[in-house]
């Protein structure tokens, strides 16, 4: 049990202070190919972080030989857009409360410096996508893993939107110095690209033990595999998304660690899932749809909030709170 503990704990760390690393090193490599602070955060910071939940999913589906083990990968994919869309946006604004409080004495609620008018798009794709993929989940027949092709055309959409997308200002202009060449005041692309692969296996290999002691404490806990991959895995799989997102805020880069979870949420939406259509018969049970439905729930208020350009800080870290029920309704439907 000590030895479970301090592994989560040094395996958290190290996954940090990889993505101290991987962000710095992603940036410069976005300024390289003139890139928007928004493309940046959705498409390059959110591709990378977004390897290790995808491998999971990709494991339990591909290699898992019976129906429980492919439940883990099903529930991975479902599980982690309900983190992102929670937990990780909540972490964003319970950061940026902090930071004014402790900047001005007192906390601007209505204060975000973001597009919120992309974000809201951003939100509108991911809900259309969604409901899709849930309402799948509803039905059996027997072409149905063909659709898995139209949520990867759907991915490759919003990434050619996002890069040929124009932005008038750039939070990733204001550099810090590259971390493998700090007296480079022009790091190369080659470096750029070398430090953001580097801190990326770092990132993987870490959250590959974190996840390890995160199923270990959840037998310990008497959670169910369904449980722990529904619940506990998505956690520990999102984690770079939301240490990203924690840097971006305390370097005052809000939009980029908003459009990072953006962009992997789209991610999320798409090709775990693709791959949970093609191998298995993807029939979502009652808890299954439970997470689909409060994930609809926190998308519904970021989607409202975000087009009409009233999200506040309040409300960013209030959806957080959906994640805590929705582990209280599996908490008493599985323990209870």
């Amino acid at each position: 049990m000590i030895s479970t503990i301090a592994l989560f704990i040094a395996s958290a760390a190290v996954i940090y202070f990889a993505c101290e690393y991987f962000v710095n090193g992603v940036e410069w490599v976005g300024h390289r190919l003139e890139l928007g602070a928004t493309a940046v955060g959705t498409v390059l910071a959110a591709f990378g972080t977004a390897l290790p939940e995808s491998a999971v999913t990709f494991m339990a589906v591909v290699f898992g030989t019976t129906p429980d083990q492919k439940d883990i990968g099903v529930g991975a994919a479902m599980g982690g857009p309900l983190v992102l869309s929670t937990l990780a946006y909540a972490v964003v604004g319970l950061a940026l409360l902090r930071l004014q409080k402790r900047r001005a004495g007192a906390a601007d609620d209505s204060c975000i410096r973001a597009d919120q008018q992309r974000l809201a798009r951003d939100q509108g794709w991911f809900m259309a996508i969604f409901a899709f993929k849930v309402g799948l989940g509803l039905l059996a027949f027997a072409w149905k893993p063909w659709l898995g092709i139209l949520f990867l055309a759907a991915y490759a959409l919003y990434v050619k939107r996002e890069l040929s997308a124009e932005e008038t200002c750039s939070e990733a202009d204001i550099l810090e110095p590259l971390k493998f060449r700090p007296r480079d005041a022009e790091p190369s692309m080659a470096w750029a690209c070398l430090q953001t692969v580097a801190a990326l296996v770092v990132i993987a290999i870490a959250s590959r033990v974190f996840v390890l002691q995160i199923e270990v404490l959840g037998q310990l806990m008497g959670a169910t595999p369904h449980v722990a991959a529904l619940l506990l895995a998505p956690v520990a799989t999102e984690l770079p998304e939301i240490m990203n997102a924690i840097i971006w805020v305390r370097q005052g880069k809000e939009r980029l660690a908003l459009a990072n979870i953006s962009g992997a949420m789209m991610i999320q939406a798409t090709i775990p899932s693709a791959m949970g259509i093609f191998l298995t018969p993807w029939l979502l049970d009652g808890t299954l749809i439970a997470a689909g439905l409060f994930t609809m729930l926190s998308i519904g208020v970021l989607w409202l909030r975000f087009r009409q350009q009233t999200m506040s800080l309040g409300t960013l870290s209030a959806v957080g709170a959906l994640y805590a029920l929705f582990a209280g309704y599996i908490g008493w439907h599985f323990y209870v």
